[in-house]
């Protein structure tokens, strides 16, 4: 009889146990997700395809000298195919050259690529508007 007992109370407490470590784990994920959400998005100026926002509060600097941040592209005309991007943004400010390190339309699904190959922006307002307002805010 005192054997049944210890062998209930042993689930009963493995199942407790179990069920904190659950509520905690929620809890955790939750939280990354709320502070993951949380951005000051900055403008710049319009073109004739839409606008771009960058995030300043995802600025950070890379080891090679580098500025990471969070962008993201509002195409002019949407539709279910049209959505916005997010862009993670590698940018040189000595060469105003950038790179894409992860393009999605969540910020849930990453998928980082810090092997992408470095760009010049080739004109694009847009892009360019990014490079100049992260890079001032940056140095």
């Amino acid at each position: 009889m005192v054997d049944s007992k210890n062998k209930v109370s042993s689930i009963f407490i493995r199942n407790r146990i179990g069920l904190v470590l659950s509520i905690i784990f929620s809890i955790c994920i939750f939280i990354k997700q709320a502070n993951a959400l949380s951005h000051e998005w900055v403008g710049v100026p319009k073109s004739e395809y839409g606008e771009q926002l960058w995030d300043r509060q995802s600025i950070k600097r890379n080891e090679d000298g580098s500025v990471r941040v969070l962008s993201k592209y509002i195409p002019k005309t949407k539709s279910e195919i049209t959505k916005d991007i997010l862009y993670t943004m590698d940018i040189n400010c000595f060469e105003k050259s950038f790179r894409d390190v992860d393009v999605s339309i969540d910020e849930v699904n990453s998928n980082f690529n810090d092997l992408a190959d470095w760009q010049d922006p080739n004109g694009d307002v847009l892009i360019l508007g990014v490079i100049g307002q992260v890079c001032r805010v940056a140095n």
